[in-house]
C-alpha cells in the first residue's frame, strides 16, 4: 500500500486552509506579524509542497508596528471561484480580532491586490460560494449571551462579490458543540444538498478539536452532529506523537475524494518546537455527515495515500509539484516588515538597529522556520564592533521572552563570541569565549529538545563548543503564544544609537524529519 508521511508541511505553518482549481491545490497559513505575509503552497498531490509566494509581499500593503509576535495575520481562508482566487484573514491586536481583510488575484503566485478592508467582527474568516453564484462570509465572534450559549458563535453575511462589501442581514449560526469552549474556525461546504459547517473548539493546545453541524438552509438553523468532536487527540495519551488536532478545512479531489487538512503539533517530552504544522488526513461521507480518519479515528504520522498520487506515480507527482513556480528567498522572514534581504543564502550586510528580539519592534532579524525535528545549521559573521552593546551574529527565536543569540560582541580584551539565552523575565549568559579578528562561523545543531551550538574562527579546522541551549525555553509551553521556532542571522545596537553593520555569508540549513 503507497503511504506518505505527515505532517505534510513542516515546521511553523498554522491553521492551513486549501483549495483546488483542476488538478492543482493551493494552500494558505497563518504567519502572524511575521512578512511576507500569509504564505502560497501550490501541490498537485496534496502530499508535497512548493512555496510560491505570499499574499502580502509588497511594502505599505499591511502595518503590523508595535504588536506581539502572535498576534497580526490570522487564520486565513483561501477560495477560488470564477477565475479569481480569495484570501481573507484577519489581523489581531491583543489576542482579539481587529481588521478583516480580503484581497484578490488571477494568479496564486500574484501578485494580490491590495487588502479591502470588510466590516466584520472577531477573528477566522472564511467565504463560501455557493451554488447560486452567492458569496457567503462566515467567522466567530464574542457570543451575545455567553451564559447561556458559551463564549463564542459562528455568524454569516453575504459578501457582494461585484463591490466586495458585506451586505444584509448578518445570521448567527452556531455555538458550537462544547459550549464552555470558545468555537472558531468556520469553513462550510454543501453535500448533497445539505449545508456542514465544520469548526474547531477546545483551544489550540492539547484539547482541540474538529466538530460539525448541519443545516438544510445555507443560513440555518444548524444542529451540531450527535457524534463531535470527529477528530480529536485529547483522549490519546500524553506521549501520542501527533497532538493539538484541529483547525480542519476540506477539499475534494477531481476522482472523488475528500481530504482534510489540519494542524497539529508534534511534542518531544510535552515540549514542542516546530509550531503548529500541517498534517493530512481522509474524509469519507456517510448519510450522517462526514467521518475524519476513517477506519482509525486519528491522524497518523503515516497513512495511505490519495489516489490522484497514485495516477502518476509518486515520482512523477513529486516531480510535478518541484517544477512550479518559485522564487528564491520564499522562506525568509522579518518581524513586522519585509526582509532587507532577499535571498540570505549568499553574501549579504544588515545594518544593526536599536530594536532587539525582545521588544515589539523591527529588529534587524532575517529567520526562516524551524521545520525538523533534527537540523544543522551554520552561519558566517565578520563584525567588528566598535561600541559596547553591538552585536551580531545567530539568533533562535521563538517570542520575545523565549530565544536565543550567538553573537559577536566587543570584549575587555577585544572581540568575544557569547551565547545567551533569554527564558521569562531571566536573561543568562551561558557562555562567552574570545576570538581573534577575522571571521566566525557559527554552527547550531538540533536534536530533541537541546540546540548544541558551536563555532570556528578561520584558524579553526575543527568547530569549538560553546554551549548548549535548552529548548523547553522557548518551546509554546513556556512561552505561550502560536508561532513556532525562527532562526537567522541578527544584529543589534539594544538600543543604542548606531551606524554600525555586519557581513554575512552562506547561511545553511539542513533538516531531517
Amino acid at each position: 500500500m503507497p503511504v506518505f508521511s505527515n505532517p505534510v508541511i513542516s515546521g511553523f505553518h498554522p491553521d492551513p486552509s486549501v483549495c483546488r482549481v483542476g488538478d492543482d491545490y493551493y494552500l494558505a497559513v497563518s504567519s502572524f506579524t511575521f512578512l511576507p505575509g500569509i504564505p502560497i503552497f501550490h501541490s498537485t498531490n496534496l502530499i508535497d509542497w512548493e512555496p510560491i509566494g505570499h499574499v502580502f509581499d509588497r511594502p505599505g500593503v499591511i502595518d503590523l508596528a508595535g504588536l506581539h509576535v502572535s498576534d497580526g495575520l490570522w487564520a486565513p481562508t483561501i477560495r477560488h471561484h470564477a477565475g479569481l482566487f480569495y484570501v481573507v484573514t484577519t489581523i489581531t491586536r491583543g489576542r482579539q480580532g481587529a481588521t478583516t481583510i480580503l484581497a484578490t488575484a488571477a494568479e496564486p503566485d500574484g501578485p494580490w491586490s491590495d487588502p479591502v478592508v470588510l466590516e466584520a467582527e472577531g477573528i477566522d474568516p472564511s467565504l463560501f460560494f455557493d451554488d447560486d453564484g452567492r458569496c457567503w462570509f462566515t467567522g466567530c465572534r464574542d457570543a451575545a449571551e455567553p451564559a447561556v450559549t458559551g463564549p463564542g458563535e459562528l455568524w454569516m453575511r453575504e459578501l457582494d462579490l461585484t463591490t466586495l462589501r458585506l451586505v444584509g442581514p448578518s445570521h448567527i449560526l452556531w455555538h458550537g458543540a462544547m459550549r464552555g469552549a470558545w468555537v472558531e474556525a468556520p469553513h462550510l461546504y454543501r453535500r448533497d444538498g445539505a449545508y456542514y459547517l465544520v469548526a474547531a473548539e477546545g483551544g489550540t493546545e492539547g484539547n482541540h478539536a474538529v466538530t460539525v453541524a448541519r443545516a438544510e438552509t445555507v443560513t440555518g438553523p444548524y444542529l451540531g452532529d450527535p457524534r463531535n468532536p470527529l477528530l480529536t487527540h485529547r483522549h490519546l495519551a500524553p506521549d501520542t506523537p501527533i497532538q493539538n488536532v484541529g483547525h480542519a478545512d476540506l477539499v475534494d479531489t477531481a476522482d472523488g475524494e475528500t481530504w482534510a487538512v489540519l494542524l497539529a503539533t508534534r511534542p518531544v517530552s510535552g515540549y514542542h518546537l516546530l509550531g503548529r504544522e500541517v498534517f493530512l488526513v481522509r474524509v469519507d461521507w456517510t448519510p450522517r455527515g462526514p467521518v475524519f480518519a476513517p477506519g482509525i479515528g486519528e491522524v497518523r504520522s503515516v497513512d495511505e495515500r490519495p489516489r490522484i498520487s497514485l495516477a502518476a506515480g509518486p515520482d512523477a507527482a513529486v516531480t510535478a509539484v518541484r517544477s512550479a513556480p518559485s522564487r528564491p528567498g520564499l522562506g525568509w522572514v522579518s518581524l513586522r516588515e519585509l526582509p532587507a534581504v532577499a535571498d540570505p543564502t549568499g553574501d549579504f550586510t544588515l545594518a544593526l538597529r536599536p530594536d532587539t528580539l525582545a521588544g515589539v519592534g523591527r529588529p534587524a532579524f532575517l529567520g526562516r522556520r524551524h521545520a525538523h525535528p533534527e537540523f544543522t545549521s551554520s552561519l558566517v559573521v565578520d563584525f567588528e564592533p566598535t561600541a559596547t552593546g553591538e552585536e551580531a551574529g545567530y539568533a533562535i527565536h521563538q517570542g520575545a521572552t523565549g530565544y536565543a543569540t550567538v553573537t559577536v560582541q566587543r570584549g575587555q580584551d577585544g572581540r568575544e563570541i557569547v551565547l545567551t539565552v533569554v527564558a521569562g523575565s531571566v536573561r543568562t549568559e551561558c557562555n562567552r569565549v574570545s576570538v581573534p579578528d577575522g571571521a566566525v562561523r557559527i554552527v547550531v545543531g538540533a536534536v530533541g529538545l537541546g540546540y548544541v551550538v558551536e563555532f570556528a574562527t578561520v584558524d579553526d579546522l575543527e568547530p569549538r563548543p560553546l554551549g548548549r541551549v535548552d529548548g523547553r525555553h522557548l518551546s509554546t509551553e513556556r512561552v505561550g503564544g502560536f508561532v513556532g521556532v525562527v532562526l537567522g542571522p541578527y544584529a543589534t545596537s539594544n538600543g543604542q544609537p548606531t551606524i554600525a553593520s555586519a557581513r554575512f555569508t552562506g547561511f545553511t540549513y539542513a533538516g531531517a524529519c
